[in-house]
């Protein structure tokens, strides 16, 4: 099990629920991280590099996601939120599996079980994982523990990028299949020790609805759309950008990946230590926001590979100073909900990928008449929108479902 240097970075101590939740993150991470560029990328020549097959899998994905989310959260109080974490393992392994017999002769049948394994691996990793975390970081830890998962995200990033890229370029995408499917399962063991907790989801439908469009949840849920909708570009549409700007090669596009991460992890960590320190959460974000936006817009004009590393660099770091107080607010809200932080897990998970949805449609309507990079503009504009997730942290306060 792996254990911080608490003295050197956190105050005080931290969950053994923090632990197992983060040891297992961190498989996860690795697991993923090995497809995490490659996958949009692996689908577009799997589509023959239609952007638009892209779009509609992964927007398809978050629609199923979406309707199954509240339904979803009922089953889990019977199945049990602790089983349903562990038998997430089994679905993301599974879910690339689907990929690993995937061609052209066998799409139309492996396509829906695919996306249909990733609805119910979200439903049953997403809505635990958020819950657990808000009941086992503590408010005078929360922007580090946050921050220490992001730092773990990127330190994947150092390496994993580049391995994948040459991995896929000597042995094809099969290879990294099966390291991801063996690493998914693996990662189940730390969720073995992860403590129990008492929570039941209690939402009607009716109420879900009504949460949903609860004035004073408005502009929490409105930011969580936001950034949803950001996501989608970042997550599956630059990959594609910079796959065709780098000419397919894959060892590049792993290794310009890796060159952009391994710039910024240091940073991320010292960005949580200042805001558990208490500089204001609000400037920091507001800050961040304004110059991450202004990079997705720099991303439209760069036109070789050394541009695509300034700019990423500039990026991940801007982004370090958006993504850390916006989870850690979304924490501290999920936090400050009690026994209801399942249920606003659900609703937050429900205005994200709406925004995910949302910006599909928005790619498909300008795709006719403008080139895939002036969506980075869309996604410049859900960035700023992020803010609002401050203002609307006042009126959660004294929300209660």
């Amino acid at each position: 099990m792996f254990h911080f240097p608490k003295k050197i970075y956190f105050d005080g101590n931290i969950s053994h629920g923090f632990v197992s939740l983060y040891t297992g993150k961190t498989i996860v991470e690795i697991s993923s991280g090995l497809l995490g560029i490659f996958l949009p990328i692996f689908l577009y020549e799997l589509f023959d590099r239609n952007a638009a097959g892209v779009v509609a899998y992964f927007g398809i994905a978050s629609i199923l996601y979406l309707i199954a989310l509240a339904p979803g959260a009922s089953f889990l109080n019977i199945f049990g939120f602790r089983r349903g974490l562990r038998a997430s393992v089994f679905l993301g392994a599974l879910y690339f599996a689907f990929f690993y017999f995937m061609d052209e002769s066998n799409l139309l049948y492996l396509i829906p079980l695919s996306i249909i394994t990733l609805t119910l691996f979200r439903i049953f990793y997403w809505i635990p994982y958020h819950t657990d975390f808000a009941k086992f970081t503590d408010k005078k830890n929360r922007a580090r523990e946050v921050s220490a998962v992001y730092a773990m995200h990127l330190g994947m990033g150092v390496f994993i990028p580049a391995l994948s890229g040459f991995l896929i370029t000597q042995y094809d995408f099969d290879v990294v299949f099966i390291i991801a499917i063996i690493l998914y399962l693996a990662s189940g063991i730390p969720y073995l020790t992860i403590p129990h907790t008492e929570e039941k989801y209690e939402l009607s439908y009716r109420a879900y609805i009504r949460e949903l469009l609860s004035e004073k949840r408005r502009r929490v849920l409105l930011a969580h759309t936001a950034a949803g909708a950001e996501s989608f570009v970042g997550l599956y549409i630059w990959p594609l950008f910079i796959f065709e700007l780098l000419k397919g090669n894959y060892l590049h596009v792993g290794a310009i990946s890796t060159l952009i991460i391994g710039a910024t992890v240091i940073l991320q960590l010292s960005v949580g230590k200042i805001m558990d320190e208490q500089i204001a959460k609000k400037k920091i974000l507001e800050f961040g926001s304004f110059f991450y936006a202004l990079g997705w817009v720099v991303k439209i004009f760069i036109a070789t590979a050394s541009e695509i590393f300034i700019t990423g660099v500039y990026h991940n770091i801007a982004k370090i100073f958006t993504s850390t107080p916006f989870e850690t607010i979304t924490y501290e809200i999920a936090a400050d909900e009690g026994r209801y932080v399942d249920e606003f897990t659900v609703l937050k998970e429900t205005a994200v990928h709406a925004g995910r949805i949302i910006m599909a449609a928005l790619i498909f309507a300008f795709a006719s008449f403008l080139a895939i990079q002036w969506t980075f503009a869309l996604a410049a504009i859900a960035a700023i929108a992020m803010n609002l997730i401050w203002s609307g942290r006042a009126e959660q306060k004294t929300v209660s479902v």
